[in-house]
């Protein structure tokens, strides 16, 4: 079952995935944790602190699911794909409502420029395109790398968008076909 911390910030992690961060008060969370409000506090000062919490434990989901993805890959190109196999991954997750796209980007859209749930969003994304350069730099010079990082983070940026108001991978699984083209013509 976890402790009250594992509970809460689980219960967090689904409800505003499903709902939204503004959406879901905290007499909602700890409800579906099974714990007292204390206890929240106990754990969190405050629902920043837990939204903050929530952002932490979705980006290190996210670069396990990658890790898991690269360490099976068997070429430099794979690697790269794997960014790509990572957000299928996770689209292919079950949630209650569905698949919704970037659980990130999605709590990002809440706040406003500069609050630092937005920023730690912005760090994970810049994250994710660092993984994708440093994939690419395998195949071809830094410089080169740098700009197709950045074209491929808005290919999965985009596709991952588009699949989350399908409610399905299938973009996703598009954007790494036109990845794999793309690195076949390095």
């Amino acid at each position: 079952m976890g402790t009250a911390k594992e509970r809460l910030l689980a219960a967090a992690a689904r409800l505003f995935y499903a709902d939204g961060v503004h959406a879901t008060g905290i007499d909602t969370i700890t409800a579906e944790a099974g714990v007292a409000r204390k206890s929240l506090y106990n754990n969190f000062s405050s629902k920043a602190d837990l939204v903050s919490a929530f952002i932490d434990a979705r980006h290190e989901e996210w670069v396990g699911l990658y890790r898991a993805r690269a360490s099976t890959a068997s070429t430099d190109s794979g690697r790269v794909l794997a960014v790509f196999d990572a957000y299928i991954d996770h689209a292919n997750d079950a949630y209650a409502k569905g698949f919704r796209g970037c659980g990130l980007l999605n709590a990002a859209s809440e706040f406003p420029a500069g609050d630092p749930a937005r920023d730690s969003v912005r760090i994970h994304k810049e994250q994710v395109e660092r993984l994708l350069a440093q994939g690419l730099t395998a195949l071809t010079d830094n410089a080169r790398a740098r700009e197709l990082a950045e074209h491929f983070s808005y290919l999965v940026e985009g596709s991952v968008t588009r699949a989350g108001l399908d409610g399905t991978p299938e973009r996703l699984e598009r954007a790494r076909d036109f990845a794999a083209q793309m690195l076949d013509d390095l």
